[in-house]
């Protein structure tokens, strides 16, 4: 353990007024790491995948999302379609992510990809998705190499390609699935939850896309 932690946790142990556990006080904490209890489950999002992929779809467009479920080979065509519909440059900032990089981009031929971090310069980002919890709308995105966060935040229209299978019910089998994919002691850096574009009501309780990051979602959901 570093010294920087060891002086944290001594801290916090002073402030507690006890020393480091042991005995069946620290046999408890080690067998509740190992296996994590489970959360409260939402009634509604416990449905089968084809209707929890329809839940989802239906979150994502009441939080001023758009959608659009196509298979994959459509995919790259369902991008430049969007961007045309919405009179945005024929070019963005895509992860470096091999799911990606699965789909026929070069089918495409006006559409201009860059793999990468976003830059100041980018209107468009396209990224994947860890996973999409059904009962909110909300998609969940895990850092690194493949997936830069500034894709996430900087271009003002941001657009997802999300696979039916990766969609899930609640929050609690999204912490099961990270810790199944990541393991211990080797969590992604960032783990983004973003719920339709950016939005705040601050300023005299109006509406107001863009505020902190994109100001349009497209979800293209993937049909297996």
């Amino acid at each position: 353990m570093s010294d920087a932690r060891s002086q944290i946790l001594n801290g916090i142990r002073r402030s507690l007024h006890r020393g480091e556990l042991s005995g069946a006080a620290r046999t408890a904490v080690d067998q509740r790491l190992a296996d994590p209890p489970h959360g409260p489950v939402v009634a509604r999002a416990q449905l089968p995948q084809p209707e929890k992929v329809a839940l989802f779809c239906q979150w994502a467009e009441a939080n001023n999302a758009t959608v659009a479920r196509v298979a994959a080979p459509e995919v790259p065509a369902e991008v430049s379609s969007y961007l045309a519909r919405n009179n945005l440059p024929a070019a963005a900032a895509m992860a470096p992510s091999p799911l990606l990089d699965g789909y026929d981009w070069a089918s495409q031929k006006m559409l201009s990809l860059r793999r990468g971090r976003a830059e100041a310069s980018d209107q468009v980002s396209i990224t994947g998705a860890f996973a999409a919890i059904a009962e909110t709308g909300t998609l969940v995105m895990t850092s690194g190499p493949d997936h830069p966060v500034s894709l996430n935040l900087l271009p003002d229209t941001h657009v997802v390609v999300l696979r039916e299978a990766d969609i899930v019910s609640g929050y609690e089998d999204v912490w099961a699935l990270l810790r199944a994919r990541y393991g211990k002691n080797t969590m992604p850096r960032t783990v983004n939850t973003i719920t339709g574009p950016s939005r705040t009501g601050d300023i005299e309780q109006a509406m107001e896309l863009g505020a902190h990051g994109p100001r349009r979602m497209h979800i293209v959901v993937v049909r297996e």
